[in-house]
């Protein structure tokens, strides 16, 4: 992959911080004049350094959502403060193309004593956005931070949840090309949760690159085109998040079971009981590869929203480049990210091009907007860029995420 194809180009990154000890002997005026007069020396320690980071190399394509997962003291905030400029590597190099945001510790960036609205001006102009645009920008940054009168008031006086509103309403309305995300959403309420995460999901859609680092590995597996597991400050596995996930939970299982035997927690030692496996180092091109989709009635016939209890079907159009076994696999996320379904076909001996249909005799599910995952693999490749598709359902009585069949009767 080229380099222009790729938003964040992480090349041999070591980072290294200094560490100096000195004895914390409490002194008095007399014991330093005694101390000078017989000519002894103060003693320091010498320098020592601690290294977060060991020559990582990374690149995260145009347009993807990258999860970055690891125990506590891995090196994953370092290293997005080392992609937002807040660090600068020891050694090696870091490329990233376009305009970048970040969501960092709560509050950060913030001044206290100014207001939400002033925060707002130094924030966007910092990250390279004219006083022109800001102003034209402004009320919709408010509009979404929910703060109301609170604007206004100094940052101080904010609770950690009105703190986060704002963070997030600046990071996403500065038209940013990549955004760095650090757990941050994990403080907001359900509400707020819910709004963040279809903010996220039209990042997706429009092409934006996403970098996460969180411990909801269910969002990593099933938000995220792929993973970078990050163990004592090196990469020890990237790929597709399902595969990183399974692996990084297969470890600490094995962890959590050595640590039943000896009594001594293996969690807390440099490295996670499992053999080391290799980081790719550079992916193959997709065998198999969806092209377009289709939702569609029994009929054929497309709509601007599918009944809940209506029937439906999935066409989608795919090529192999060689002759394969093919796999079909279809997920089908709600717009806050979380997996309503996923199942897989095997397809047979494939090659070329071709297309699938997936009939479902009745959809059950809530209004709203929700997203198939669709992708086409073969020969046991893992899947790679897999194709997305809006699926838009019409509101009906009652509320949740799923729509069962209902007798209701009286005696």
């Amino acid at each position: 992959m080229s380099a222009n194809q790729d938003s964040i180009v992480i090349t041999n990154v070591t980072k290294s911080f200094k560490k100096t000890s000195k004895k914390n002997d409490h002194t008095t005026v007399k014991s330093e004049l005694v101390r000078l007069l017989t000519f002894q020396r103060k003693i320091i320690e010498p320098a020592t350094h601690i290294t977060a980071l060991r020559g990582i190399d990374l690149r995260v394509p145009k347009g993807s959502t990258v999860g970055i997962i690891g125990r506590n003291g891995s090196g994953k905030s370092t290293l997005l403060k080392l992609l937002t400029g807040i660090y600068t590597p020891t050694t090696g190099s870091i490329n990233v193309h376009g305009r970048i945001s970040a969501l960092l510790e709560l509050g950060a960036g913030f001044h206290p004593d100014f207001s939400g609205r002033e925060n707002i001006l130094i924030n966007g102009i910092i990250l390279g956005m004219g006083r022109a645009e800001l102003k034209a920008r402004m009320p919709e940054i408010i509009e979404f931070a929910e703060l109301g009168d609170f604007i206004d008031e100094p940052v101080r006086t904010y609770s950690s949840g009105m703190f986060m509103r704002l963070a997030f309403a600046v990071a996403t309305h500065v038209d940013p090309d990549v955004l760095i995300i650090d757990e941050i959403l994990s403080v907001g309420d359900e509400h707020f949760n819910r709004k963040s995460m279809a903010k996220m999901n039209e990042f997706r859609r429009s092409g934006r690159t996403i970098v996460l680092v969180t411990h909801d590995l269910g969002t990593v597996e099933t938000w995220c085109d792929a993973a970078a597991w990050i163990d004592g400050g090196r990469i020890r596995m990237h790929g597709p998040s399902k595969d990183v996930v399974r692996e990084y939970r297969r470890a600490v299982a094995a962890a959590e079971a050595e640590a039943q035997k000896t009594g001594h927690s293996a969690l807390d030692q440099p490295g996670l009981a499992l053999p080391a496996t290799s980081p790719v180092e550079e992916e193959k091109p997709a065998v198999g590869v969806v092209t377009a989709a289709r939702v569609q009635d029994v009929n054929g016939k497309s709509a601007d929203a599918h009944r809940p209890d209506a029937p439906l079907a999935l066409e989608f159009d795919w090529t192999f480049s060689k002759k394969v076994k093919a796999r079909f696999s279809v997920d089908l996320m709600s717009s806050d990210g979380r997996l309503v379904f996923s199942n897989t076909f095997d397809g047979g001996e494939r090659s070329g091009a071709g297309t699938t249909r997936l009939e479902l005799s009745r959809l059950g599910l809530g209004g709203g907007v929700y997203e198939f995952v669709i992708a086409a693999a073969g020969d046991g490749e893992t899947i790679k860029n897999p194709f997305r598709h809006a699926l838009h359902v019409a509101t009906s009585e009652g509320a949740g995420l799923v729509r069962p069949e209902l007798r209701w009767s009286v005696k």
